[in-house]
């Protein structure tokens, strides 16, 4: 998208956040602030739109789904920038024109619950680990091995696809014995059964 389309676009999702009452927008604000500090597992949108049609606010689906990317994406930039109330008013009035209702709403949720949301990011960037997405393995009979005794022994082959923290996508493979395979397959079940108490 080029460069001016683009800003087209932030400026329209800005539009839309601006024409939200100053209740309504904070309202919406805090249910992200919520989840930025860990204490939701997501943003509900439709939660959200249910809150602007019963105040009689009518929004698409599209647009509501544009200012929720936009505000996480501005408060988390703020969270990792350890920005004060007054940072980010001046930041967003530099940006686009946002009427004083608007902004007075962002500073004061934003004072209240931006030291958490940095918190909350701190802790998460020590605990990020990546996200095991793919698992494949296959069966296979050892030709030469430094692990196996004896040749011609099965072996398991484990290929793992793993998203990281950054976002990038990795690859990691390796081998086991039938045992060590049984003892890996005995730990999977474990977790598992751990993992449905939570």
């Amino acid at each position: 998208m080029p460069a001016a389309e683009e800003s087209q676009g932030v400026s329209k999702v800005v539009d839309n956040i601006c024409k939200l009452p100053p209740d309504l927008l904070a309202e919406a604000c805090q249910n992200i602030l919520t989840y930025l500090q860990g204490q939701a597992r997501g943003v509900d949108s439709t939660e959200i739109s249910d809150i602007l049609q019963k105040a009689g606010v009518r929004i698409d689906h599209e647009a509501l789904q544009n200012m929720i990317r936009f505000l996480l994406l501005t408060f988390r930039s703020a969270g990792k920038s350890s920005l004060s109330g007054d940072d980010l008013v001046s930041k967003l009035e530099g940006s686009h024109k946002w009427p004083k209702a608007s902004l007075q709403v962002l500073h004061r949720l934003w004072s209240e619950h931006g030291a958490l949301v940095h918190a909350q990011q701190e802790v998460q960037a020590m605990l990020s680990i990546g996200q095991l997405v793919d698992l494949q393995w296959k069966l296979g009979m050892a030709v030469s091995s430094d692990t196996c005794r004896s040749l011609n022994s099965p072996y398991v082959s484990l290929l793992l696809k793993i998203i990281e923290p950054s976002g990038q996508i990795c690859h990691r493979s390796f081998e086991m014995t039938i045992p060590q395979f049984q003892n890996f397959h005995k730990q999977f079940k474990e977790m598992a059964a751990v993992m449905e108490t939570l």
